[in-house]
């Protein structure tokens, strides 16, 4: 079948790619920009990519119209805390008007558990969404799930930062409502078992693991299976916006996702059917063994997709990062560097393992107080981490850098800053014809206050950067 996968570059949507085409189905990607798009060049040569925004004016043409089956994979939750809805909303009636310019038989939607009377607004948001897409010209079918548990999943990473981190937690109450987690490889195989099924034409389906538990007992049982002490205390004063700080700042997550995060988990999300499961004859895969199977692959550096690329977990989520590519001279501030290396393939795998578990070679220790001063201010911090510990694609997160460019071909690699700055800032490094590797950090101040901050860490700039460069290029 020939399928259109929206959202291909997000979490979900990087894990499905690989099994629609392991099935043999022609797949056409669409993505806000396929420069952003993470997929080496051996699965970019097997399918066909498109560029849309869908929350622009709707472009005619730009979708095949022999699409027989598409996936609806897009969401905003993590980029605004007060109009995502109405994102959510344009999105879908575009989404409707692309489609029917097709010959769509089908339209798969992946949205959340809504079976209760008082929903949250990003339920509330996704059940609209499911409602638009009911007045399409196709069939659809909607897959309705909690809390999905996988390697680089939001809710996985949020709660191994806050078990692995905190050995005593002070919680809210919301802790003690109920969920029903579903395993990553689940969800795959429920997305992929109704492709084509008329049986699942225009109907909406719950999905869900075999364990329904609350949000402290999962953290319980993440602890018992990573062999963690862990102990918990409710208090009852937490209120919905320190809740929020209190995700910001343990773990990894953006604050405007620790908003809407926070307003969901007062609400139970429990299956109320088994109906798909039955007809699809999925065994379930229990909690347990779904947080087993998230480490064998972080284990084996095998994580595929993780929702800290996401632009939205970033400090530029509603800017076209491309514009950044080229790295501008007038106006600006550089530190630039460059040693000679006796072993420039070194240098090159060293330089493509920068950052994450890794570190950054000198001084780790100021790099960590920046992450935490950056956190303590709003940013990112450094919590974000690496994807893949020797991989880098455009549009990967890495700590607090976004990263612009990874030629290893070219040997080059472009970051751009995502920590609160006064400014624009660069960290470029390249190898030359001559083996010599240059470090460029390029800053672009934001009025005065940009460059008395320059100037202000320049003397940590110069041994920082002087060390970090040192270590690249060390035979070692």
């Amino acid at each position: 079948m020939k399928i259109l996968l929206t959202g291909a570059n997000g979490y979900i949507g990087m894990r499905l790619l690989p099994a629609l085409l392991k099935s043999g189905h022609e797949v056409v990607c669409a993505v806000r920009s396929e420069d952003r798009f993470s997929i080496d060049q051996e699965t970019r040569a097997e399918i066909d990519v498109i560029e849309i925004d869908f929350l622009e004016d709707v472009k005619h043409g730009k979708i095949p119209k022999d699409i027989d089956v598409a996936f609806y994979l897009i969401h905003s939750m993590s980029g605004s805390t007060t109009d995502f809805d109405e994102l959510e909303r344009k999105t879908a009636e575009n989404f409707n008007a692309y489609l029917a310019e097709t010959n769509v038989k089908q339209v798969i939607f992946l949205s959340g558990i809504v079976n209760e009377k008082e929903l949250s607004k990003h339920l509330k948001s996704r059940k609209r969404v499911e409602e638009i897409l009911y007045e399409g010209r196709f069939n659809l079918t909607v897959l309705r799930a909690g809390i999905i548990v996988g390697s680089g999943s939001a809710s996985f990473e949020i709660l191994r930062d806050l078990c692995e981190k905190l050995p005593i937690m002070i919680t809210p109450k919301w802790v003690n409502t109920k969920c029903q987690p579903i395993a990553i490889r689940n969800v795959l195989q429920f997305l992929e078992g109704v492709i084509g099924r008329e049986e699942c034409f225009n109907q909406s389906f719950d999905i869900g693991g075999p364990d329904v538990l609350s949000y402290k007992e999962m953290m319980q049982k993440y602890a018992k299976v990573r062999e963690l002490n862990l102990s918990i205390f409710n208090v009852p004063i937490m209120t919905p916006k320190l809740s929020s700080y209190w995700l910001y700042f343990v773990t990894a997550t953006s604050y405007k996702l620790a908003v809407n995060l926070v307003d969901s988990m007062r609400v139970e999300v429990v299956s109320k059917d088994k109906r798909l499961q039955d007809l699809l004859e999925i065994e379930a895969i229990t909690y347990e063994d779904a947080i087993r199977m998230a480490f064998a692959k972080i284990e084996q550096n095998q994580v595929i997709s993780s929702w800290k690329d996401s632009k939205v977990s970033g400090r530029f989520s509603k800017r076209d990062l491309n514009k950044y590519i080229q790295v501008p001279s007038y106006g600006c501030l550089k530190d630039h560097q460059q040693m000679k290396a006796e072993n420039p393939e070194m240098a090159l795998e060293k330089i493509w393992a920068i950052g994450g578990e890794n570190g950054w070679y000198y001084a780790n220790f100021l790099w960590k107080i920046r992450g935490y001063l950056d956190k303590f201010l709003g940013g990112v911090g450094l919590r974000r981490g690496r994807t893949n510990k020797q991989n880098i694609y455009p549009g990967d997160a890495l700590d607090f850098w976004r990263v612009l460019m990874a030629d290893k071909e070219e040997k080059r690699l472009l970051l751009f800053a995502e920590m609160k700055v006064p400014g624009e800032a660069w960290l470029e490094f390249y190898i030359d014809a001559h083996n010599v590797v240059h470090q460029n950090a390029t800053f672009r101040p934001k009025g005065l206050r940009g460059r008395l901050y320059w100037y202000c860490m320049l003397p940590f700039h110069y041994f920082i950067f002087h060390g970090m460069l040192s270590e690249i290029v060390k035979n070692k």
